[in-house]
């Protein structure tokens, strides 16, 4: 009898050309819509119209499409790539080899708890604070962290881009605009969302050792298992991970010092009175003049050197069009005209319900729409014109509509094929996306069971959003 083969997800790349059919396919499905907008072009929530016909977007308009939604994601893209080639040429130094060493080393006796809530740490403020798709360059650091601990790579994925969406997602840094375009003063409540996001961060980080915890005891229950992940088969084998004692000598800390010193340097850019529309622009020179100083500290020669960051960019390419390809699943609902008929049609029972109950409606609702849109700029201009009408019809305090709407745009990140950031990350640390979705679904169901609650709490308190 022939033995039935197991079934295999599909390569990334399908994955998305599926996401884009299905896209094409909600284009003929659902009815297609606006809303009005004024003579600034500016959405009015409260006037909306069907358009009568549809607007469907087949899969040649999709293809075509491909240019546009490429030079849409163009920046992210080429900042990627270029974080990408910067992460290559100090991973070749050996330094954060030789520092995972040193750190694993020191604390072996304290179990790797500390070494990974220190890391999730750093990583959800760099995404609180600082939090771009950047941060994807980070991911192969946590795959090297997940290889020295004898993790699997579900893990790398905890410790950088899970923690550190967790803090872009609930960051008292990240609202600034959705608080200008609601007509509050920016940054304001910012204590309050700071206490929020260390709140989530303190779960995100029980939840990360817990799958650890598992997974030390009982190998099989990882996620990875049936892919090939074994803990004593990592870079070589048993013996690539025994222990070793590491001096950390003036260059190798220099090499780190530089290297962190880039993300907090990026991050104080627009906080010190840097353009913000040029963070990206400023991010390409810092990481590229960051390159080239590491570089030569760990001792590459010019033609290493060279090689080196071609290597790191051409790495990243797949990981680009990739993102690319989300950008056009974004286009193709765009020009369909159903993300707004999916809006109006999500927010218009709110104003049938008691304050306490919509605010919690707004947090659901935009945790809803949040992975159609991955784009934050793009859902604030879309959602907060029609959400401060409904906010001011309920009596409600912005302020408290701000955090609602912040709470819902958090935490469906992590399950969103559409976000470059997320499906980038898994592409780079190898874990098949189902596998990261089987993983990261009910931990996102429980942040929003939380986020619920806390906005309830700031509702019926008479929260007045001044700290």
């Amino acid at each position: 009898m022939e033995k039935k083969k197991a079934f295999k997800m599909p390569h990334l790349l399908w994955i998305m050309f599926g996401i884009i059919l299905v896209s094409c396919l909600a284009t003929y499905l659902i009815p297609a819509g606006q809303f009005a907008t004024n003579e600034a072009g500016e959405i009015m929530g409260t006037e909306f119209e069907f358009l009568g016909h549809q607007t469907p977007v087949n899969p040649w308009d999709a293809l075509m499409l491909m240019k546009s939604g490429m030079i849409g994601a163009a920046t992210i893209m080429f900042v990627v790539m270029v974080s990408g080639a910067n992460i290559n040429v100090v991973l070749e130094t050996g330094v954060m080899d030789d520092l995972m060493n040193w750190g694993v080393y020191k604390l072996k006796d304290k179990g790797a708890g500390i070494l990974i809530a220190m890391m999730m740490v750093l990583m959800a403020y760099l995404g609180g604070f600082g939090g771009t798709d950047a941060l994807i360059a980070v991911v192969p650091i946590g795959v090297l962290f997940a290889k020295k601990l004898k993790l699997d790579p579900i893990c790398a994925l905890g410790v950088t881009t899970f923690a550190s969406l967790i803090g872009f997602g609930t960051g008292p840094a990240q609202q600034a605009t959705t608080q200008m375009l609601m007509g509050v003063i920016p940054y304001s409540a910012f204590f309050t969302r700071l206490v929020i996001m260390n709140f989530f961060l303190a779960v995100a980080i029980f939840m990360v050792l817990g799958y650890v915890k598992k997974i030390q005891k009982n190998p099989r229950a990882s996620l990875m298992y049936a892919d090939g992940w074994r803990p004593g088969a990592l870079e070589g084998g048993e013996d690539s991970q025994v222990l070793k004692k590491v001096e950390m000598n003036w260059r190798k800390i220099a090499v780190i010092v530089i290297f962190v010193l880039q993300y907090v340097v990026i991050a104080m850019y627009p906080l010190l009175g840097g353009d913000s529309n040029l963070t990206f622009d400023f991010m390409i020179a810092i990481m590229l003049c960051t390159m080239v100083i590491v570089g030569f500290i760990g001792g590459m020669s010019p033609e290493k050197l060279g090689q080196t960051f071609a290597r790191g960019l051409g790495s990243m390419a797949f990981v680009a069009f990739v993102i690319g390809l989300a950008k056009v699943i974004s286009l193709v609902l765009g020009n369909g005209n159903v993300i707004h008929t999916i809006v109006y049609v999500l927010t218009k029972p709110l104003l049938t319900l008691p304050r306490s109950v919509s605010s919690i409606g707004l947090t659901l609702i935009v945790s809803i729409i949040n992975p159609l849109i991955p784009s934050a700029t793009s859902k604030a201009a879309i959602l907060v014109p029609i959400m401060k009408p409904v906010a001011e019809a309920l009596g409600m305090e912005l302020n408290l509509a701000v955090v609602a709407y912040q709470m819902g745009d958090s935490f469906t990140n992590l399950l969103s094929p559409l976000l470059g950031w997320m499906i980038g990350s898994c592409a780079m640390a190898d874990v098949p996306f189902a596998k990261w979705f089987q993983w990261v679904l009910p931990k996102v169901l429980i942040f929003i069971g939380l986020a619920c609650v806390i906005v309830f709490l700031l509702t019926v308190t008479g929260w007045s959003g001044v700290i």
